[in-house]
């Protein structure tokens, strides 16, 4: 049921925009950012998964050079199999936000869960694609996290970290069971774990 309060007006608001990126994947840390726009935001800003990389990395930068303030937050692969992943990443967007150095009046997450936190806040699904200042942080996310995933390839070679970014492709299934686990992957998921507890399986 969609909560009542949902389309509210965000006037007389300093609202933040909140995406995280990485639920998915088998290896890296979930990535959020946290963003407050100037108006008006950056022609072209929605949902990161609807963009071009190039696209993304060009919208990034005008993000990053216009928002009025903008930050990161993350939760490591150690804290993702320690606490799972939707609590994981609900802790990424909690550290965004805290990261903002100027702190907003309404949270604007994309979703159907908040974090718990101080803010006033609203959960938007598919609030990428209607929310400026959440299509922004989702790309901020994505930018951040796939050039961590390419350092990741660098460090791992065989696993195809570049070209999958961590996900549960056949060619990172059939890479995971060649080589192995690696200190990127989350252990507590699936495809992971039953190739620790039985490398035959792989």
């Amino acid at each position: 049921m969609t909560p009542p309060d949902l389309f509210e007006s965000t006037a007389g608001h300093l609202v933040a925009g909140v995406d995280e990126v990485g639920r998915g994947p088998l290896a890296g840390d979930v990535v959020a950012a946290a963003v407050i726009l100037n108006d008006p935001a950056p022609e072209g800003v929605t949902d990161s998964k609807m963009l071009t990389p190039e696209r993304r990395e060009e919208l990034a930068a005008r993000i990053r050079d216009e928002a009025a303030c903008w930050a990161l937050g993350r939760a490591t692969v150690a804290e993702i199999d320690e606490m799972n992943i939707l609590q994981a990443s609900l802790l990424a967007m909690h550290r965004a936000v805290a990261a903002l150095t100027i702190q907003p009046s309404l949270v604007l997450v994309d979703g159907n869960r908040l974090p718990v936190w101080p803010y006033e806040a609203r959960a938007i699904v598919k609030g990428d694609l209607t929310e400026p200042a959440i299509g922004a942080a989702s790309i901020l996310a994505k930018v951040q996290r796939d050039g961590e995933m390419l350092t990741l390839n660098e460090q791992y070679p065989g696993y195809g970290f570049d070209r999958h970014k961590g996900y549960p492709t056949k060619a990172h299934l059939a890479a995971l069971g060649h080589l192995g686990v690696c200190p990127a992957h989350r252990r507590s998921f699936g495809p992971v774990r039953r190739l620790l507890a039985d490398p035959q399986v792989g």
